[in-house]
């Protein structure tokens, strides 16, 4: 029975210290800063879209995941509840413009409004893929 006990108090200690470990490390991470983090490609909007639409699989195997930086002409600026999104549109589709969809980090939401559309720009993000009519990219900023 003592030895039974022994056991079972040695297994909730390692449980207790994994759950700590756990909370300390995956749980309690850090988020990125996405405004300071470095661009792996840079490239126009145009040429960033185009991948995309003729060689999908490739490009969301080269840019999903990753930070990106493109430049050329933003055609819209949406404005949500608490989202602005800069749009660079290239093609109209069955569902409306086709293009890039940048969301834009909360402090540069201003900024897009103030910004008289076309307007050329340079924006960076993290690319989350292609959904068939928009590459997305989230937590952008303007360089």
């Amino acid at each position: 029975m003592r030895k039974t006990l022994k056991i079972i108090g040695i297994l909730a200690l390692i449980g207790i210290i994994a759950a700590f470990l756990v909370y300390r490390f995956v749980y309690n991470k850090p988020h990125p800063d996405y405004e300071k983090e470095v661009a792996e490609y840079t490239l126009s909007a145009k040429e960033f879209y185009d991948e995309f639409k003729n060689q999908t699989v490739a490009a969301n195997k080269k840019y999903t995941g990753k930070m990106i930086q493109v430049k050329g002409e933003l055609d819209k600026v949406i404005q949500t509840d608490s989202l602005t999104i800069g749009v660079f549109v290239f093609s109209t589709g069955m569902f409306g413009n086709e293009g890039i969809r940048c969301t834009l980090l909360p402090k540069y939401n201003q900024k897009a409004k103030n910004l008289s559309t076309p307007a050329n720009v340079s924006i960076k993000g993290l690319c989350t893929g292609y959904n068939d009519t928009d590459v997305i990219m989230e937590h952008c900023s303007f360089n």
